[in-house]
């Protein structure tokens, strides 16, 4: 199921989606008599392309999402753990470690560290599993930690968390009411607090690596579709597409959150 959700995702995102709706286009162009609706296709598929990757069009679809949750600030007390989710790596040891990390998962771990430091004897969780690579993402992101400073005492690994589904039902076995900041992409925040409310935990959000920006003042960078501004809107379909299922599955098991109370049964 978890493949096949990545899979169907995947395949789902716009830059892939409008590529083979255009190349159904192209077929009937060269292959029917249906000339003009293949034309129309193309131009479809070319037009979507252009307004997914303009700066005013990504943004505002992201930012809402990427703004539901605050930059952390420090708070009052103790805080025992600080857990960065995992994202992606590639293992080659012909380039630094930093540089095995995907911006997403160097961005999280960095602002892991930077909270954790903060807060003398908090535990570092750091998860994500192999993914098919001969290192699990929750070992190459403490290798790096490991590089930029943080001892090894201090670090947790949860090794086998495929998604946010179950690193939040891995983290609630041990980290139970302890203070948890929870450290993530923004985009990302709002489904992942949500799994781990429904796990029964209630962590501190810590969001990072925002991509929408609306202090963009050049015309060059705000006016001219670019690959950037074309992730910034995959990114935010992605996310939506997650709390839609989110929702569904939710919906379909009727799933209680851990730490609320059963219902009262009355008597006859």
């Amino acid at each position: 199921m978890f493949e096949l959700k990545k899979i169907v995702s995947s395949l789902l995102m716009p830059l892939p989606a409008l590529l083979m709706i255009g190349f159904i286009g192209l077929m009937l162009i060269m292959f029917t008599a249906k000339r003009k609706t293949g034309c129309l296709v193309v131009l479809f598929c070319l037009s979507s392309l252009l307004v997914v990757s303009f700066q005013p069009v990504s943004s505002r679809l992201l930012m809402p999402l990427e703004r539901q949750y605050s930059a952390f600030l420090p708070i009052e007390g103790t805080v025992d753990y600080v857990m960065v989710l995992g994202n992606g790596h590639v293992v080659d040891d012909s380039i630094p470690p930093t540089s095995e990390l995907t911006r997403a998962a160097l961005m999280r771990l960095s602002e892991g560290i930077r909270v954790m430091r903060m807060y003398p004897g908090a535990k570092l969780i750091l998860s994500g599993y192999a993914g098919g690579s001969e290192m699990s993402h929750a070992r190459m992101l403490a290798k790096v930690a490991l590089a930029l400073g943080v001892a090894k005492s201090d670090i947790i690994l949860l090794e086998t968390a495929q998604d946010t589904w179950e690193e939040a039902r891995q983290a609630a076995a041990f980290v139970q009411q302890r203070t948890l900041v929870l450290v993530t992409s923004a985009s990302h925040m709002p489904r992942a607090m949500n799994e781990f409310q429904s796990a029964g935990l209630t962590p501190i959000p810590a969001p990072t690596n925002y991509l929408a920006q609306t202090n963009i003042s050049q015309a060059w960078d705000k006016y001219i579709p670019r690959a950037l501004y074309l992730e910034q809107t995959e990114r935010y379909w992605y996310e939506t597409m997650g709390l839609i299922w989110q929702a569904m599955r939710d919906w379909v098991s009727h799933e209680p959150k851990l730490n609320e109370s059963p219902p009262a049964v009355e008597g006859d």
